[in-house]
């Protein structure tokens, strides 16, 4: 059986089937379609490919501001690469996460996620830890009454965690509503996060490496600056 290049093109990519539904639009087996992307040199998506495009059938669920279009754009793509080089956690793979007790910080992200990622508000989620000495209603209540403002739902937070309280000293007073955890699950995401990080970083490396040259050309050429013996 011979299988059409443009219209197999366009079922596998364009409209972004998967081989077993592509077979099943041309009712033949899955291994023929494989045989016929091959032939035709058409490079099959990855299993990690597959599994995201499975979960994100309609496109990528953010749209990243490559560069800020004005000044308050730019003060938020700063401080929302800041906050997260500085509490975020760069571990996990899978999905772009803060953690904080103070809301002003929390909500700085959120704009930084929603106005410069494109992420859209719905798709958050929020994890809330708390110690066995906080009430864990008083904890949410007052978490949500923070975020009204970008229409967060009870329905998006997991399951409260409550940790044994110990001794903490000032740190009590500082989260005396828990540590709440903003999720946005996506790998992708993630990464372009990381890759914009890693760019800043390097050109904060390439701007310490000129001044120092200019500054170690200085030392060595004007005799003024010279050292006496």
């Amino acid at each position: 059986m011979s299988i059409p290049r443009v219209k197999l093109k366009n079922l596998y990519f364009k409209e972004k089937l998967s081989t077993a539904e592509v077979a099943r639009f041309f009712k033949c087996s899955e291994r023929t379609i494989n045989y016929w992307l091959s032939r035709y040199g058409l490079k099959k998506r990855s299993i990690s490919e597959a599994v995201y495009l499975k979960y994100n059938p309609n496109g990528d669920p953010f749209k990243v501001i490559e560069k800020p279009r004005n000044i308050d754009e730019a003060i938020l793509y700063g401080l929302g690469l800041g906050l997260f080089w500085g509490e975020g956690n760069k571990k996990n793979k899978n999905a772009v996460r803060l953690g904080n007790t103070d809301p002003r910080l929390i909500k700085r992200f959120l704009d930084f996620l929603i106005k410069i990622l494109g992420v859209n508000k719905s798709r958050f989620k929020f994890g809330l830890q708390t110690f066995s000495d906080i009430n864990t209603d008083v904890a949410l209540k007052f978490w949500l009454n923070e975020l009204k403002e970008f229409d967060i739902n009870k329905n998006q937070f997991f399951k409260v965690t409550v940790t044994k309280s110990g001794s903490i000293g000032n740190y009590k007073e500082k989260s005396k509503y828990g540590v709440l955890t903003v999720y946005f699950g996506n790998t992708k995401l993630k990464k372009i996060l990381d890759n914009m990080l890693a760019s800043v970083a390097q050109r904060q490396s390439n701007s310490m490496v000129n001044n120092f040259a200019h500054f170690d050309g200085n030392i060595r050429v004007n005799p003024e600056l010279r050292l006496k013996a």
